[in-house]
C-alpha cells in the first residue's frame, strides 16, 4: 500500500476533528476524500502530510511509518487551494523552486522544467508572473511545482475550488489524463459530490470526523452504507416506513420486510432513475398525479404526488418524457425497481438486516 491510516485520531482542545479513521490507498490509486465542512476530510490531507500531528493511531507511506517525520522527510507533494505560488518569480522559477531546495543540479533542473511546461501545457508561459495568469493555469503550475522534485505521494486540497464552473471541469478532465500518465499516488480532498464521481478511483466519505464509506463512485452512489451517504451522494428518495404483517409501510406504498417485528421503524432509500413511470394507468400498481417537472438540461427530474399525499422524485430523459407523452398534471402509474433500507449515519446494520433486499421486476408481484 502506498498510504495506511490506522485508527487515526486528531483533537484541537476538546474539539475532536478526526475519529479513528482507517483506510489504504494503493499504489498509483487517484482517492477522493469527499464530505461537508467540517467533516475532517482537510485534517486527515494534512495529517498525511505531516502538518498536522495525529493525537492518536498511526501513519504509513509505503511501508514507513511517518507519525515522527518531518514534512520534508515524507516525499509529499502538497498543493493548497488558494495555489500558494510566489507572486515574485515567474512559471519557471516557481515549478523548480523544490528542486533548488532539494539542490538538483542546473541541468537536471532546466530539463525537469522543461517536461513538465510541456506535459502541463505551460509552452510559452515560462517567463509570466502568477498575476499574469489565469485561474486554471496557476493551478497546472502549483500541480507542477509539487510533482516537480518526483514525490512518492500527490496530496490536493480542494484544488478546483477557486476556479470558475467551466474551468473546473476542464482541470477535472486534465487531471484524469494526467494521472493516468504519471500514475502518481494522489489523494485530494473536494466537497464536490460531482467531482468526486467524475475523478476518483475510490471514494473516502467522511462526515463530523467519522468515516462512513469507502469504495468506486458507483458503489458508494449504487450501494451507500448509510443515510447520510445515501443523501449526500446525489439525489435519494428517503422514507420513513413501519413494519405491518411483514411489509414495510408508508403513505400507500409496500415494501417487502419478511422476518421484521411490527411496528419495526425502517429507513427506505431509492434514486429517481428507480422510479419508472407510465401515462398507462394499467402499466403499474402505483397511482400518483405528476405535479411537476424540473430541467436539469439532458435529463429532467419529476415530482410524483400519491393520493396519501407523499411526494416522491423521479427522473428520465427528455426524449423518455416526450415519447410518453406525459403531462403536468396529469394521472400516471408507476413502480419502484430498486430499493435499500438504509443504516443511520455513522452506523452498520444488524447482521439479520440486509444491506439491499433483492429487487422485483415490480413491487407489484409481490402484493
Amino acid at each position: 500500500m502506498s498510504i495506511t491510516l490506522r485508527q487515526v485520531s486528531k483533537r484541537f482542545g476538546a474539539t475532536a476533528a478526526v475519529n479513528g479513521v482507517s483506510f489504504a490507498v494503493q499504489e498509483g490509486e487517484l482517492v477522493g476524500l469527499l464530505g461537508p465542512s467540517g467533516g475532517g476530510k482537510t485534517t486527515v490531507l494534512r495529517m498525511i502530510a505531516g502538518l498536522e500531528m495525529p493525537t492518536e493511531g498511526d501513519i504509513w507511506i509505503r511501508g514507513q511509518r511517518v507519525n515522527d517525520l518531518s514534512v520534508q522527510q515524507r516525499n509529499i507533494g502538497f498543493v493548497f487551494q488558494n495555489y500558494a505560488l510566489f507572486k515574485h518569480m515567474p512559471v519557471a522559477e516557481n515549478i523548480a523552486f523544490g528542486l533548488k531546495i532539494k539542490k538538483w543540479a542546473r541541468a537536471a533542473r532546466a530539463a525537469r522544467v522543461a517536461e513538465l511546461v510541456s506535459l502541463f501545457g505551460l509552452t510559452g508561459l515560462e517567463g509570466r508572473y502568477p498575476h499574469q495568469l489565469s485561474g486554471g493555469q496557476r493551478q497546472r503550475v502549483a500541480i507542477a511545482r509539487a510533482l516537480a522534485p518526483q514525490p512518492s505521494v500527490l496530496l490536493l486540497d480542494e484544488p478546483f475550488g477557486a476556479v470558475d464552473a467551466k474551468i473546473r471541469q476542464e482541470l477535472r478532465e486534465w487531471l484524469v489524463r494526467l494521472h493516468h500518465e504519471l500514475n502518481v499516488t494522489t489523494v485530494f480532498v473536494t466537497h464536490d459530490q460531482e467531482e468526486a464521481l467524475e475523478v476518483s478511483n475510490r471514494i473516502v466519505i467522511l462526515s463530523r470526523g467519522y468515516l462512513e464509506q469507502i469504495g468506486s463512485p458507483r458503489e458508494v452512489y449504487e450501494q451507500p452504507a448509510n443515510e447520510f451517504v445515501a443523501r449526500f451522494i446525489g439525489v435519494m428518495n428517503v422514507l420513513e416506513t413501519e413494519v405491518r404483517d411483514g411489509w414495510a409501510r408508508v403513505g400507500g406504498l409496500d415494501f417487502p420486510a419478511a422476518g421484521q417485528p411490527d411496528g419495526q421503524r425502517l429507513r427506505i432509500g431509492f434514486r429517481p432513475y428507480a422510479v419508472q413511470v407510465s401515462p398507462d394507468l394499467s402499466q403499474y400498481h402505483y397511482r400518483a398525479v405528476l405535479r411537476h417537472t424540473f430541467f436539469l438540461g439532458i435529463l429532467l427530474r419529476l415530482e410524483l404526488e400519491l393520493p396519501s399525499g407523499l411526494v416522491i422524485r423521479g427522473r428520465m430523459t427528455k426524449e423518455e418524457y416526450a415519447q410518453l407523452g406525459l403531462e403536468e398534471g396529469r394521472e400516471v402509474s408507476f413502480q419502484i425497481r430498486q430499493y435499500r433500507v438504509l443504516a443511520a449515519e455513522s452506523a452498520v446494520l444488524p447482521p439479520e438486516l440486509p444491506a439491499a433486499y433483492p429487487a422485483p421486476p415490480t413491487i407489484a408481484e409481490h402484493i
